[in-house]
């Protein structure tokens, strides 16, 4: 079963979802980015998103998967 939840960090809400079989939490690129960048145009983040992904494209001539990326604590 998979809970969906919002973290909030700064005033900014995270989407993340928690795997409880694997015990994994998932958290969005897009609004992860939105943070770093301090931007509240969500827009902006995604399509920061977008370029980002397309230059690690051209660089790995097109072996970027979209994957996610667990967060598991140590």
């Amino acid at each position: 079963m998979k809970e969906n939840s919002f973290a909030v960090f700064e005033d900014y809400k995270i989407r993340r979802v928690y795997d409880e079989e694997s015990e994994t939490w998932y958290f969005s690129v897009v609004d992860i980015i939105q943070v770093l960048m301090q931007q509240p145009d969500y827009q902006a983040a995604r399509n920061y998103w977008k370029v980002l992904k397309n230059r690690l494209n051209k660089e790995n001539n097109g072996s970027f998967r979209r994957e996610a990326i667990p967060y598991r604590r140590c």
